[in-house]
């Protein structure tokens, strides 16, 4: 696998990550989720060009670049309105967070590529360029929501013992965040799993990653 290769598999995965964290609905909960994921991107893209640097540079980098904008915090907190708010604030976000991972991890390949350290990119390229990313990001988030969409496995009924199953599968699950959240998502939203119950599960899955 080349350098490039490792790079977009890298990105696409934590591109998948987001957009399974921005669906949970709760809100700054999903925020602070995604700055997790965005970070152990970019360790890890960093790692792939030889480059190393502290969380809190890392975390600098983030804020500095993508920023909490107004629409991202506004799509968290349309989560918080029952019913509607929650369906279309999840989808929002899931998107959004998708397209921002995307962004942040064009943008840091970049630049470590010409051999510059976290702390010495200069932050208004650095946000011109993700401006230009992120839009890039959205059509990126969503080809990969659809492929994963096409693989996914029949819904399952909404019994009690449907909803049990779905809570073991998710506890033992090996692989993917984001099928798990959105099963997770799903399942509280159709009213099968309680807070309480999906607090519990919700947490577990985000402990594991």
């Amino acid at each position: 696998m080349t350098k490039e290769e490792q790079i977009d598999k890298i990105i696409n995965n934590h591109v998948l990550y987001s957009m399974g964290l921005g669906i949970i609905p709760i809100p700054l909960v999903d925020i602070a989720a995604i700055t997790a994921t965005q970070l152990d991107m970019l360790s890890q893209i960093g790692n792939v060009h030889g480059k190393n640097f502290s969380d809190i540079s890392g975390k600098s980098f983030i804020a500095s670049t993508a920023g909490a904008t107004v629409a991202r915090i506004g799509a968290s907190f349309l989560k918080a309105i029952p019913g509607i708010g929650s369906i279309i604030g999840g989808v929002s976000m899931s998107i959004m967070s998708g397209a921002s991972t995307y962004a942040l991890g064009q943008v840091s390949h970049r630049f470590f590529r010409d051999g510059l350290d976290i702390e010495d990119i200069d932050a208004d390229l650095a946000k011109s360029i993700y401006k230009e990313e992120f839009e890039k990001g959205k059509q990126v988030a969503a080809d990969l929501k659809a492929k994963k969409d096409e693989g996914a496995d029949s819904p399952s009924t909404e019994t009690a013992a449907a909803t049990e199953t779905a809570a073991t599968e998710t506890s033992s699950s090996k692989g993917d965040i984001y099928d798990e959240l959105l099963k997770l998502g799903e399942l509280k939203e159709k009213g099968l799993l309680s807070q309480e119950e999906f607090d519990k599960m919700k947490k577990a899955i985000v402990d594991k990653f």
